[in-house]
């Protein structure tokens, strides 16, 4: 395919500014709504009752769902759920304004939302690689890899603020107006697809079945996709319970605090930008993907490892370093598996991959609770770096021709 002009076409310029948007409105009333429930209910239980409420949905319709994804049309998809979840913020906004605080509202918002975003990410993620113009394919990725740290260092503190100074109701009534921004915006993205993939009127539920079975017998024939998706199960699974053992360290070591801990975190995503901007302007060959990628992998765990035994100062170059190697690594997958999967099968596949990783991420902070109750913190950290060393060993690094063929993956 003949290379584009730019990478800032209008399709490319509104997405990426819908996809900002979208961050700045979760940021907005996330970090809020978790403040309140524990303010309100002053018990961390119930606090994460409402976090795996949001996962929850993952488990149960993202590989259900994915067909549909995949022959409809994405953009009716990604406005259609912008507009629910706008409906919903401003449904819930009116709710806490004329009542007193109730734990189930915000429970069953939190599984409202959570099953919303399910669509949304499917859709997003199968459409996104086709609005990044032929050529630009990691520096699209860099984008996108650097828009969630940049805006989390900004909203942080301004979520904070908004808790401290707004109403609730307020609150919700502001995203519902982001959204609808990210609406409009949306709305001007003009989607070509060619006419027999889009969902007709006649599709049965047999070819539904065919369809979800189609999806993973794609990833049983493609070992490489396979070893990629088992090993990021896996590291998102063990990142989820390092960074509660990590918080926990803070919290109850002496010399420690909340506040470093903050400091650490936004090291952290100062990184990650810094990553993205540099991939933006230089280019790694497909080639030297896989390379790159064993070192990335390797280095980052190691340093995980040693993170707790560090004095703090070099704790924060640890971070800092982790940070731009993160963006590294997920901008080179992205960029060469988005455009390994065929089109046509690309929300399902990311389904099982949604599945897995809510998968990995429930269990390895349930198993790092338990760890906590009678072994250090540091050793918890040790332990499952060395578990992600042995799956990168096992799924990335000993089946080399199956990964490099994904890694070294161009756009056809």
């Amino acid at each position: 395919m003949k290379k584009a002009n730019t990478l800032w076409t209008k399709n490319y310029t509104c997405i990426t500014l819908s996809t900002i948007l979208s961050i700045i409105g979760g940021e907005a009333m996330v970090l809020p709504v978790s403040l309140l429930v524990f303010e309100e209910t002053q018990s961390t239980f119930l606090s994460a009752i409402i976090m795996v409420c949001g996962i929850l949905p993952d488990l149960v319709f993202s590989v259900l769902m994915a067909p549909l994804i995949d022959k409809g049309k994405k953009k009716r998809w990604i406005i259609g759920m912008d507009l629910l979840l706008m409906f919903v913020y401003i449904f819930v906004g009116f709710q806490v304004k004329t009542q007193e605080f109730q734990y189930g509202l915000y429970l069953a918002m939190t599984l409202i939302i959570g099953t919303i975003s399910v669509f949304y990410r499917l859709a997003y993620g199968a459409w996104y690689p086709e609005l990044i113009p032929v050529g630009y394919e990691q520096k699209g990725y860099a984008v996108s890899g650097t828009i969630y740290p940049l805006v989390t260092i900004v909203m942080s503190p301004v979520a904070t603020f908004l808790y401290e100074t707004m109403s609730m109701s307020n609150i919700f009534f502001m995203v519902a107006g982001i959204t609808l921004l990210a609406i409009f915006i949306e709305a001007q993205i003009k989607e070509q697809r060619p006419e027999k993939e889009v969902l007709k009127e006649g599709y049965s539920f047999q070819q539904y079945k065919l369809d979800v079975k189609e999806g993973f017998s794609y990833l049983k024939n493609e070992k490489g996709i396979r070893n990629i998706y088992t090993y990021m199960s896996v590291t998102n699974g063990t990142a989820e319970g390092c960074a509660i053992a990590i918080q926990a360290f803070y919290q109850s070591h002496a010399g420690f605090s909340v506040m470093m801990l903050g400091f650490l975190k936004s090291v952290e995503m100062i990184g990650r930008v810094l990553s993205g901007l540099v991939q933006y302007r230089v280019e790694i060959p497909p080639k030297k993907r896989y390379g790159v990628t064993k070192f990335v992998y390797t280095f980052y765990q190691l340093s995980d490892m040693i993170l707790l035994f560090l004095p703090y100062p070099v704790m924060l170059v640890n971070r800092f370093i982790c940070g731009g190697l993160g963006t590294m690594s997920a901008t080179l997958r992205e960029t060469a598996v988005q455009y390994y999967l065929p089109a046509n099968i690309r929300a399902r596949v990311n389904a099982v991959f949604h599945l897995c990783f809510a998968i990995g991420s429930m269990v390895f902070q349930v198993i790092t609770g338990i760890l906590g109750e009678f072994m250090s913190y540091r050793a918890i950290v040790v332990i499952e770096s060395v578990i992600t060393l042995v799956v990168m060993w096992m799924f990335i690094m000993r089946p080399a021709d199956e990964n490099r063929k994904v890694y070294e993956a161009v756009r056809e």
